[in-house]
């Protein structure tokens, strides 16, 4: 995942061709909930934006024309601390791709940056609706000036996304649906976790459950059984021998950090960089790319070149990340996993002991030393807990070779029409499209229940579920930002 998370790609998705069959669990659904809130459509669609701007704390940053829609970039005041809403307030971004009121909405966030661009995530799709996507808190511009990071937690995040819904309802009256891809999953989860009225439903993607953030060997049972042989042999040769060469090829990063202008003062030194990036390489691989890509992988890394050895690591896992430019538009990321998410850590038994300096550095490592941090270990273990006894309404996709999916969210006996999917072969860009037939049919019903629009027919029957919304290949493309391997 640490390929430059300011990178976009745009994952190819194949969509049940393999043959692996997917995983499932879930918990047996409740009878048709009838009780959710229903709006009422107010004035004309033509008056959104007045509608919108008459929110309190509400101001347009942009409008940006999509046919079909209309999309707005707009600020809104949050309290810097919602416990204390008196000490000072930031701006926060959101945007709104609005389709009509009459609609549901999806409410969307990455857990990261918000796009400005329209786009459409799957449940959006799936229900024909309008979204609602909001940038995380901290992740610049969205950074209260000064920064308390203290007040950069998921209690504190997850009332940012309560308060944005709060305004935006009586406007948007129909059911809402919350989602989030990867720590945005998790965003979502967290955000049901502590207000668990204010959606109708929740479709969480990759999101990873580090509930014990010093047990990780679910992570290094997942790198000997994902994909193949062949293909795992490869990909460790190729990080062994990065590791072998290190004194070339650390010559070669320190002159690409001198043409770029990098420097390496918050990770400690170049070569703690140079490792960390190479580190990264085999989680990497399988967090963004299938099977079958295992193809470009030089397959005798003993006698490759330093230029192939370094090409490959570069693009999987990119060694502009490790350095001060690279890492600090994540910092906020780096803060909550080491203080609150969590982090992997993982072995390599392929490569010998001496080749290793430093193994996967903590979150402290990546982020400045003029910032306070403290692990709180309750955070994750309270969350896990309320998901097995309480989830209702909730779906969980993973994709089966995701490493992120080696520590999941898994339901208990209290959860109520909840699921957990496994997409077969898919990375960390599975979605409800790449799931079995079945499975895909069920979700796609179950979103369309929660959202308050599945039809008679598919009420009736599940396999029946589609899309209501035509696929478009701009605005669903599938971009999922390409993150460096301890950041989902």
């Amino acid at each position: 995942m640490r390929k430059a998370l300011r990178w976009l790609l745009a994952l190819t998705v194949l969509i049940g061709t393999m043959s692996t069959a997917g995983a499932a669990t879930a918990a047996q659904p409740e009878a048709t909930d009838t009780t959710g809130t229903t709006g009422t459509v107010g004035t004309a669609d033509e008056d959104i934006l007045d509608r919108l701007l008459a929110v309190p704390g509400m101001s347009l940053i942009q409008e940006k024309p999509y046919t079909g829609y209309r999309f707005f970039v707009l600020n809104y005041t949050q309290p810097v601390d919602h416990r204390h809403p008196s000490k000072g307030t930031f701006q926060q971004r959101i945007t709104v791709l609005h389709k009509d009121t009459a609609r549901p909405t999806v409410f969307y966030t990455g857990g990261y940056n918000v796009s400005t661009n329209p786009s459409r995530r799957e449940p959006t799709q799936i229900v024909d609706g309008n979204q609602v996507s909001m940038e995380y808190r901290f992740f610049t511009p969205s950074r209260p000036d000064p920064a308390d990071w203290s007040k950069l937690d998921i209690w504190q995040a997850a009332s940012d996304q309560h308060r944005i819904f709060q305004a935006l309802k009586p406007i948007y009256g129909q059911k809402w649906i919350s989602t989030g891809g990867s720590k945005g999953g998790m965003t979502a989860t967290y955000y049901e976790r502590f207000y668990p009225r204010d959606m109708d439903g929740v479709v969480a993607y990759v999101a990873p459950n580090d509930v014990v953030n010093d047990e990780d060997s679910a992570y290094d049972r997942f790198f000997t059984a994902v994909g193949t042989k062949e293909c795992r042999d490869k990909l460790n040769a190729v990080q062994r021998e990065a590791l072998v060469r290190r004194e070339p090829l650390e010559k070669k990063y320190a002159a690409y950090a001198a043409d770029n202008g990098y420097t390496f003062t918050t990770v400690g030194s170049l070569d703690k960089a140079y490792e960390a990036v190479v580190l990264d390489y085999v989680w990497g691989f399988w967090q963004y790319s299938l099977l079958k890509d295992c193809d470009a992988i030089p397959a005798d890394a003993a006698h490759a070149s330093d230029d192939d050895i370094w090409n490959s690591v570069d693009t999987i896992s990119g060694f502009s990340f490790y350095t001060d430019q690279g890492l600090e538009p994540y910092t906020p990321y780096y803060y909550q996993a080491g203080t609150q998410l969590g982090a992997p850590t993982i072995h390599f038994p392929s490569i010998e002991k001496k080749y290793i300096r430093y193994g996967y550095q903590p979150p402290r490592d990546y982020v400045p030393r003029s910032i306070p941090m403290r692990f709180h270990p309750s955070a994750m273990r309270d969350v896990d807990g309320w998901v097995r006894h309480h989830a209702h309404h909730m779906l969980f996709v993973y994709g089966q070779n995701d490493p992120w999916g080696a520590e999941r969210f898994r339901l208990g006996s209290g959860a109520r029409d909840a699921y957990v999917f496994t997409a077969p072969g898919l990375n960390h860009g599975a979605n409800v499209a790449g799931l079995v037939a079945d499975e895909k049919a069920l979700a796609t019903a179950r979103i369309l229940e929660w959202a308050g629009v599945a039809s008679a027919t598919v009420q009736a029957n599940p396999s029946a579920a589609r899309p209501l919304a035509t696929f478009d290949a701009k605005l669903d493309r599938r971009d999922v930002e390409r993150e460096m391997t301890l950041r989902p």
